[in-house]
């Protein structure tokens, strides 16, 4: 380093060697480190991965907490939950009813404490042995460190050709890249999670808001494990909805859409118009009576329904969004944080 006078100015080098790096800032050791489980009827699943957290966060050696969100479960969650949060560490929250997982994992995020908070699903697809590696990119300085699919032969080809489509709708939304794959599986530093925090609507679309805040990300690639017991809630009616919801969220391409169509179709209308009128002046054919007029009125009939319905998914948002209504309710919230020196 130069040697400066009582008067100098500090050279750009000298600001550099002064700067801490970011992984000087980050120790997972002195920091909490709160997982978020969202959980719908998964007491089997809970039970098999409560224990394998708790041996990869005791591994990592620092202080931690697992919130288990409970979605409005009929199973046996409660009474599985209720046996472990007597032990250090982990926390319990049920809802009230069955809000939906958007819903589940705002309330996780607004719950947890952590440093750095890892989102991940209750089912044991999301394997547990990833976290390790996702905190060592943090501690590296990356914000946000979010698993991807290394492929989807595990899933039927309406669904792949479903995923490949709703992403490239997606694509268009100005300003934000939804990673295609990725999912809620991901670890997020502190400043993240205040930054999602932040957002006020109702309709959520978590993964567009994970891309919209924005900060350093990195993916992981990794293959979901099977489930152990129980099968998928998410219906291909919910995963249509949820698709529907990230659309109307993050694009308005739709409504451009419609636009476009109608004024293809009055074009169209306009040149056949034109058309019927010539073959009638040169050539003095008769013009069509019921079928054209029938088939015109059904046709327009069809696009005007269509524009009605998807402007009012769009008035639909707005009415859930000025209603106020909060996001999910608590019905009760049991257990603590795991200090480092308990055992």
């Amino acid at each position: 380093m130069h040697a400066q006078t009582p008067h100098s100015e500090p050279t750009s080098s000298d600001v550099a060697l002064n700067m801490p790096s970011a992984s000087s800032l980050r120790h997972v050791r002195q920091s909490l480190v709160t997982c978020v489980v969202p959980a719908f009827n998964e007491a089997a699943n809970l039970s098999v991965l409560l224990p394998t957290l708790q041996g990869v966060l005791n591994a990592i050696g620092a202080r931690w907490e697992v919130i288990v969100i409970d979605d409005g479960s009929k199973d046996d969650t409660p009474s599985v939950m209720q046996a472990w949060t007597a032990n250090a560490g982990f926390r319990y929250l049920q809802l009230s009813r069955n809000f939906g997982k958007e819903a589940a994992i705002t309330a996780g995020l607004e719950a947890a404490d952590g440093d750095v908070v890892i989102i991940m699903d209750a089912d044991m697809q999301h394997p547990p042995s990833l976290l390790p590696t996702m905190i060592e990119r943090w501690e590296a300085g990356v914000d946000m460190v979010y698993a991807v699919r290394e492929n989807r032969d595990d899933e039927n080809w309406r669904k792949r050709v479903g995923t490949r489509f709703f992403y490239t709708l997606l694509t268009g939304a100005k300003g934000v890249q939804v990673p295609p794959h990725a999912g809620d599986f991901r670890l997020m530093d502190r400043a993240v999670v205040q930054a999602l925090l932040q957002l006020p609507e109702r309709n959520r679309f978590m993964k567009g808001l994970y891309a919209w805040v924005g900060f350093p990300s990195e993916p992981i690639m990794y293959t979901p494990q099977s489930r152990q017991h129980g099968q998928s809630h998410f219906s291909a009616w919910r995963l249509l909805r949820l698709a529907l919801a990230g659309l109307t969220a993050f694009t308005t391409w739709p409504l451009r859409a419609v636009s476009m169509v109608g004024f293809l179709v009055s074009i169209c209308s306009f040149i056949y118009g034109l058309v019927i009128v010539i073959q009638f002046i040169l050539y003095r054919n008769p013009v069509d009576g019921w079928p054209t007029i029938v088939t015109i009125l059904l046709f327009f009939s069809g696009i005007n329904l269509l524009s009605l319905g998807i402007v009012g998914e769009y008035i639909a948002r707005i009415f859930d969004e000025v209603k106020g209504r909060p996001l999910y309710i608590v019905r009760q919230a049991l257990g603590r944080a795991h200090l480092k020196d308990d055992n």
